[in-house]
């Protein structure tokens, strides 16, 4: 991805499968994007709240605390309310999407995803920035 700013555009991965965070880790680090990784819902939290990211992308199924619940937390909190909440999930029927909508979230990205869409995804954002 090509830098447009000189601020590093930090992204939280909320993802409890290894090679799913791996990847999407390595698909969008670089020296602009900076990607921090938890492996489930109460880790995904604490981080946050820890420091300011641009995105973060969960899945809705995780360990400890799920991702419609984490969501919630961020959206009902004035701290990480702005912050922009994109589901990564293979969830895919109209009430998981509704669930992840009411509780906030700004997005849903369906596994399998492609790359591309995640990257434009971030290039978007970062743009808006």
């Amino acid at each position: 991805m090509a830098a447009n700013s000189q601020m590093p555009f930090h992204i939280l991965l909320v993802e409890d499968e290894p090679v799913i965070r791996e990847l999407v880790r390595s698909m969008l680090s670089d020296g602009a994007v900076e990607v921090v990784c938890a492996a489930n819902g109460v880790e995904g939290l604490k981080l946050a709240k820890s420091r300011p990211f641009q995105l973060v992308l969960m899945d809705v199924v995780l360990p400890q605390l799920d991702g419609i619940s984490v969501c919630r937390m961020l959206k009902s909190d004035p701290q990480t309310s702005k912050v922009p909440v994109y589901m990564l999930t293979a969830k895919s029927k109209k009430s998981d999407m509704e669930s992840a909508t009411l509780a906030g979230a700004d997005g849903y990205i369906q596994k399998p995803f492609k790359g591309a869409e995640l990257m434009a995804l971030v290039e978007r954002l970062r743009k808006a920035e």
